[in-house]
């Protein structure tokens, strides 16, 4: 299994997901490879442990809500300022 992980609060390394009213609502730990599956593995709401799969057809589903806006959005995300 190939793992990508960060350890867990050195620094705040995870990838969290907000919700509307700006709480935290997922934290995302690890991702890891299980045959052709991606493993995501982190906590709900800072408390309820997550493991999530996604399978090769989801993947491309998702892939299939991109549009080119979009798509050079996500490419210059990581490149923007923190608010």
């Amino acid at each position: 299994m190939a793992r990508i992980r960060r350890a867990a609060g050195a620094g705040g390394r995870d990838v969290r997901i907000f919700g509307a009213d700006g709480r935290e609502m997922i934290s995302i730990a690890a991702l890891e490879r299980d045959g052709t599956d991606l493993v995501l593995k982190g906590r709900i709401f800072g408390t309820m442990p997550l493991t999530a799969r996604i399978r090769p057809e989801e993947a491309r589903a998702a892939l299939k809500l991109l549009d080119w806006r979009m798509l050079l959005f996500l490419f210059s995300l990581p490149l923007r300022r923190k608010r």
